[in-house]
């Protein structure tokens, strides 16, 4: 079996239906490939000033960065970064790493209200201020997710907000936030019936939007009929998810979600510039199952598995920006290292990692990007965190599910112990009542009851089969 040849079919063969440690690094040695990939970063060459690839903004002909820093995971002290934990923003370290992004060449930042449990954009602020207002782009958005914010007064309230904790009078990029989750009817409550979209129009006019645009997560509905009005809004960009997954295979992961190849394709034909989120599908095209892992790595032994995904969403030459949440230093300078210069990936490489992509697709996993944008959940259950361990045991092999393998037993047992280790009892998938309040805010549009309660039956069999 040759590098090239290895699949899920001929590794799950290898692997039998209860994988193990020792049977991973079998099938890969066969294959010629590393026994154990991990994502180690000591290695990395320092990112060199002076190389950072840029791509020319076609209304204002700034050049804008490749790499954008998204301020969603900054860190926080005691470790950690805000979008979990509950702690206070490590501003020093924030700091640190606006410097280093500056200094090798980094101008976009990105931010929202939304951010780090409301505190984001005071933190960007204080960042990026002690810099001349030339000297980088700020972008944030109109985050009136809770209908408590769909009033005008309570937009414009937000909207001002964040010139006062950005200390700017004007912002760079400004964004309707998330448009597409909860379809139509959300965007006629929160941004056209209130006339908020109007004032926006407004302001760019004014000069203290420099640009206008909106994030597109969902329903292709709101996406279509948003470009429709491109001639009276003039958008100057449009913020799309793209990586290798979602070019071909969204739709097949998530029946409600858009193909980035059609999404980009429409920016295009306008030539309306693409900013990139989620090039790492919220960290899972990093964390690949170890017989895909070791395959990228077989390919490039010098690159690490989320470089792959990088240089893949930079290469369009449509694509404005790609945006990277970076809480280390490390990752940091891995992206970097990315884009100083790009490297595009080649035809060849496309079809590598559209190989790579189906066979994730054919995993089947849930399409969770732990964003946790659908919680707090108002009965205490910790959807992503058991989606997130649910995924993992998949993609490990060590899901129970061939009651036939001699392994099965030990798996099960294995199995119920890490949920409960993972998942405390009170926020387990069986306390889920179905009231659909989280469903709305899943930006991968996942039906998230459904796959509580499917899950909830698994475990409950395999408690049942131990009685």
């Amino acid at each position: 079996m040759s590098a090239k040849d290895i699949s899920r079919r001929s590794f799950m063969k290898v692997l039998g239906a209860g994988a193990a440690a020792g049977a991973v690094a079998s099938a890969c040695k066969r294959a010629g490939l590393p026994d154990e990939v991990t994502n180690d970063y000591s290695s990395l060459a320092e990112p060199q000033a002076g190389q950072m690839t840029y791509r020319t903004n076609p209304k204002t002909g700034e050049k804008v960065s490749l790499l954008g820093y998204g301020m969603m995971r900054l860190p926080v002290i005691g470790g950690g970064s805000a979008r979990e934990v509950k702690s206070e923003i490590d501003q020093e370290q924030v700091n640190r790493l606006v410097d280093y992004a500056i200094e090798h060449g980094v101008n976009y930042f990105d931010t929202s209200p939304a951010y780090c449990q409301g505190n984001s954009e005071t933190s960007t602020g204080i960042a990026l201020h002690r810099y001349p207002r030339d000297k980088y782009f700020v972008a944030t958005k109109l985050s009136n997710f809770a209908k408590t914010n769909w009033s005008r007064e309570a937009s414009l309230q937000m909207y001002h907000n964040s010139f006062k904790r950005l200390q700017v009078d004007y912002i760079d990029y400004y964004l309707l936030h998330s448009i597409g989750q909860g379809g139509m009817e959300n965007l006629h409550s929160r941004y056209l019936d209130n006339g908020m979209l109007d004032f926006l129009v407004e302001e760019r006019k004014a000069g203290r939007i420099r640009n206008l645009g909106f994030s597109y997560h969902g329903d292709i509905e709101v996406f279509d009929y948003l470009l429709s009005q491109h001639d009276k809004y003039q958008w100057d960009f449009v913020q799309i998810e793209l990586n290798y997954l979602d070019w071909d295979f969204a739709n097949e992961i998530n029946d409600r979600n858009t193909d980035a190849r059609y999404l980009y394709g429409e920016l295009q034909k306008r030539n309306i510039p693409s900013v990139i989120m989620e090039p790492l599908l919220g960290g899972r095209l990093s964390n690949l199952p170890q017989y895909l892992a070791a395959e990228l790595k077989h390919r490039e032994p010098e690159k690490t598995v989320a470089s792959w995904a990088f240089r893949y969403a930079g290469t369009p030459e449509g694509v404005l920006t790609v945006l990277s949440g970076m809480t280390y230093m490390e990752h940091l300078k891995d992206n970097l290292l990315n884009y100083s210069p790009l490297q595009p990936v080649t035809a060849d490489d496309e079809k590598f990692l559209y190989h790579i992509a189906e066979e994730i697709v054919n995993m089947r996993n849930i399409p969770c990007n732990d964003c946790k944008y659908c919680m707090p959940c108002p009965y205490g259950i910790d959807i992503p965190g058991i989606f997130v361990h649910y995924n993992k045991c998949k993609n490990e092999g060590t899901l129970p599910t061939n009651s036939a393998n001699e392994e099965y037993r030990r798996l099960r047992r294995e199995y119920l112990i890490s949920v409960d280790r993972t998942i405390p009892t009170l926020r387990q998938a069986d306390h889920c009542i179905g009231c659909h309040q989280c469903e709305s805010h899943c930006p991968q549009n996942i039906r998230i009851p459904d796959e509580l309660h499917r899950i909830d039956k698994f475990i409950d069999n395999l408690k049942r089969e131990l009685v």
